[in-house]
């Protein structure tokens, strides 16, 4: 039987090489798995970006999900906050409770860990492993150059609203496995399955928006809730075009209070939204092209008109209100 110190030697500590040799500007890992510490340190002019996120059996995945997509989602939300700061991604943590020791579902976890680590050139400098029900908690350090970081306290009146990709296809997944509709057809199933388990960080496009777009934040909650933060942060309302909201053709083929449900309050998007000024369009649809993700504009800021006000405006299609009742996802009242 696997111990505690043998787990972590076999499935993480000898695949958490350190990041590919990095120029002097760059961020170092002087010290890894091995000490009670870690050591980390930014480039020199650039801040440390850290995040943390705790997904937990049961509220963020069921437990029958496949061990490789859950552990590519697990450093996925991180990375995806690190791309909604403009950040790059540099090492994480990983916390690690679990009911047993199966060797099958961790060779696939780590798979899938690694495969997305590789990729984004993150290493693995550290954790803890304990007995109990399923629970992984990521920490995960980018850098970013000072002054440079995305935050969501800076959108101002006469921005534009941005989304990227579509949104509503994991809402749609989690309702087709609640039976709350039915997929349009075998593919359409798959996709949405995809988009649940299997979110793709925006890292590339977060590090082009740097000096381009004013307020960032990525959509894990739902959009409707998520853009409020943006809102009450920067003391701005939003007007926003409800159909405008970007959605693949199976999520549009669903009745308009599902799809509204799913692109406007779904969440597990992991898309980013993003505030920029309106004659940064030609160059957000350059930068579209150069890191192939689509950009949709969904609305604009305005004036809150009072100290303290903030708020969404939905329009349809045809610029008429709507009367839409929403809020993001609440870990705390979710069903």
């Amino acid at each position: 039987m696997l111990s505690e110190f043998s787990l972590i030697d076999r499935f993480f500590a000898r695949r958490a090489t350190a990041p590919s040799p990095r120029h002097d500007d760059e961020a170092a890992t002087p010290l890894g798995i091995g000490d009670d510490c870690a050591l980390i340190a930014p480039p020199a002019g650039h801040q440390l970006a850290i995040s943390t996120d705790m997904l937990v059996e049961g509220r963020h995945f069921f437990a029958d999900v496949d061990p490789y997509a859950l552990g590519h989602k697990a450093l996925a939300v991180n990375l995806s906050d690190l791309a909604a700061m403009g950040a790059k991604p540099h090492a994480f943590t990983l916390a690690l409770a679990l009911p047993r020791a199966d060797e099958a579902w961790l060779e696939a976890f780590s798979n899938g860990l690694f495969a997305l680590a590789e990729r984004h050139d993150c290493a693995l400098i550290g954790g803890d492993t304990t007995s109990g029900p399923l629970n992984l908690c990521i920490t995960v350090f980018g850098d970013v150059p000072h002054g440079a970081a995305l935050r969501r306290d800076a959108a101002r009146p006469g921005d534009d609203i941005w989304v990227s990709g579509a949104l509503g296809d994991a809402r749609a997944g989690l309702g087709a496995i609640r039976g709350e509709w039915r997929a349009p057809d075998d593919d359409a199933a798959a996709d949405w399955k995809h988009a649940l388990e299997r979110p793709e960080p925006r890292v590339a496009l977060g590090l082009a928006l740097r000096g381009v777009a004013h307020a960032a934040l990525d959509i894990s909650d739902g959009l409707a809730g998520d853009l409020m933060h943006i809102l009450k942060r920067s003391g701005v309302r939003a007007v926003v075009d409800a159909d405008a909201v970007p959605c693949s053709d199976a999520v549009r083929a669903l009745p308009d209070a599902a799809r509204r449900a799913c692109t406007l309050a779904g969440g597990d998007d992991y898309e980013l939204c993003f505030t920029a000024p309106a004659d940064a369009r030609d160059t957000l649809a350059n930068i579209a092209m150069s890191v192939k993700v689509p950009l949709t504009r969904i609305g604009t800021i305005e004036s809150s008109g009072a100290p303290g006000i903030a708020g969404i405006a939905w329009r349809d299609a045809s610029g008429a209100p709507l009367s839409l009742t929403l809020q993001g996802f609440d870990h705390f009242h979710a069903d």
